[in-house]
């Protein structure tokens, strides 16, 4: 079945950094974007960058941009978020979402979350 496993999260100082990754399996992960986002306690989940299947464009959240890389190994099945100069204000669970770059709004799957928690 479609597996997406977030790792890499944790406790970090402001101004530190963290790379997450996250595990695909169960479906062909080179044909799908991916996604990540994230979700702080009392706010609804935001976007937070965006890859194509074929690693070549990238999109950012512009609270994330020039911080933030995404990037993906399609050999590996899996994607990663690096994470540099991280605020409180980056703390939150992030989830990873693989995207069908067609289907959009209806073949998508979510992994279940990594928490990031960044102090001052």
């Amino acid at each position: 079945q479609v597996q997406l496993v977030e790792s890499g999260g944790g406790l970090v100082q402001s101004g530190g950094s963290l790379r997450l990754s996250c595990a695909a399996s169960g479906f062909t992960f080179s044909s799908y974007d991916m996604n990540w986002y994230r979700q702080a306690p009392g706010k609804e989940r935001e976007f937070v960058a965006w890859i194509t299947s074929t690693g070549g464009s990238t999109t950012y959240a512009d609270s994330v941009k020039g911080r933030f890389t995404i990037s993906r190994d399609n050999a590996k099945n899996t994607a990663y978020l690096q994470m540099n100069s991280l605020s409180p204000e980056d703390t939150a669970v992030y989830y990873c979402k693989a995207v069908h770059p067609i289907y959009t709004s209806t073949i998508y799957y979510w992994g279940q979350g990594t928490q990031v928690t960044v102090s001052s």
